[in-house]
């Protein structure tokens, strides 16, 4: 393969121009005028495949959760607008990105704390990770949180957060697709004109009316680019997983894998940032394939590892790990005896909008990558 590429490029129009003090001095001259020869930049901009800027990282929740909890004593939320730490990738520290165009950070609040109102134009989602009497308010929809709940708070929408003052300190996981909507010089932010917003609807009423098991409310019209679903619950996801697990062997590439959609449409639950939660059953390990978009993986039951591009890394429940566009992967429960659950969200609409999707599975070695190192 790595032959072939060699032939094409000197062969069928990659660009393969030498510096010479003429050209120099020509790219000097274009550059006075804002213009430059696509052939210096040519084999950057149009690569044979994708080559993302991003490296696999594992943020694990052990080392974190001290650091996030430490933020309490130093910051408020009305200072500091969101206490969040965010998660850097090595390759797109410019962009604040934790893989791709998606953002990832921890976020933590105390029983009492109310953060304002606001909106954006950045869609996000968020995963609860541990505490009780977490809730959030969208668009005058309350919800009340448990860990392993799924929240939406769709780009355009009234949102804030809170913990009860009879609840426990509570961190999620906040995803945004902010690099995206910066990238795209579409950001907007607006917090609301009375900081806070008014409940106008029952608690949880979005769960009681679009939460039923292929039921849909009589009555209810729903025409907005976003799932009227904000809050998937973690017990009726987990069951459906095990449910599914009994009747199918799976995919070889992600074990038993259900996405959460939009159950008034049947697509995925944001136009921007699809989510899904895969189990792996006991001492399951999947073949590699790889495909474009980017993916950040919370580990929402369970231990094992991922070898991505050939590395291994391990993790375990609460840990965050990213799989970066067109990089091979496979995923193993280390556990012989329970199963291993990975909830996942990514900018795969996004890919199959523009028609950019594509996939691959390893062929050599039966469907197992090599070990570096």
């Amino acid at each position: 393969m790595a032959r072939h590429d060699a032939y094409r490029e000197e062969v069928i129009g990659r660009a393969n121009v030498g510096d010479t003090p003429e050209l120099v001095a020509y790219y000097d001259e274009l550059a006075k005028y804002e213009t430059g020869a696509l052939w210096t930049v040519a084999n950057k901009i149009e690569p044979w495949q994708p080559k993302s800027e991003s490296v696999p990282v594992v943020w694990r929740y052990r080392d974190l959760r001290e650091h996030v909890l430490r933020s309490v004593d130093l910051v408020t939320p009305e200072q500091a607008g969101r206490r969040v730490i965010y998660l850097n990738n090595p390759g797109r520290r410019e962009v604040s990105a934790a893989v791709g165009w998606l953002y990832s950070g921890l976020q933590v609040m105390h029983p009492g704390e109310v953060a304002s109102a606001h909106c954006h134009s950045s869609s996000a989602l968020r995963f609860i990770m541990e505490g009780r009497g977490a809730y959030t308010i969208v668009d005058g929809h309350k919800m009340t949180l448990g860990a392993n709940d799924f929240v939406l708070t769709p780009n355009g929408t009234w949102h804030e957060h809170g913990v009860s003052e009879e609840g426990t300190p509570c961190i999620w996981q906040d995803g945004l697709d902010i690099p995206l909507v910066n990238a795209l010089e579409a950001g907007f932010y607006a917090v609301h004109p009375d900081l806070n917003q008014a409940v106008t609807h029952p608690v949880d009423d979005s769960t009681a009316a679009w939460g039923g098991v292929a039921l849909r409310p009589h009555g209810e019209s729903w025409n907005k680019p976003y799932s009227p679903l904000f809050k998937y619950e973690w017990e009726p996801t987990y069951e459906a997983l095990r449910r599914y697990a009994a009747t199918t062997d799976g995919s070889p590439y992600d074990g038993v894998l259900m996405n959460y959609t939009n159950p008034a449409t049947g697509g995925p639950v944001m136009a921007t940032m699809g989510a899904s939660m895969q189990m792996l059953r006991p001492g399951e390990k999947t073949r590699a394939h790889r495909h474009t978009g980017s993916f950040l993986y919370q580990v929402a039951k369970g231990k094992g590892y991922s070898i991505i591009n050939g590395r291994r890394y391990d993790w375990q429940e609460r840990d965050i790990f990213c799989v970066p566009s067109w990089a091979f992967h496979e995923h193993a429960n280390a556990s012989s005896r329970d199963d291993a659950c990975l909830f996942c969200f990514n900018d795969l609409p996004v890919m199959h909008a523009l028609k950019l999707y594509r996939e691959e599975a390893l062929a050599e070695n039966d469907g197992h990558q090599p070990l570096i190192g």
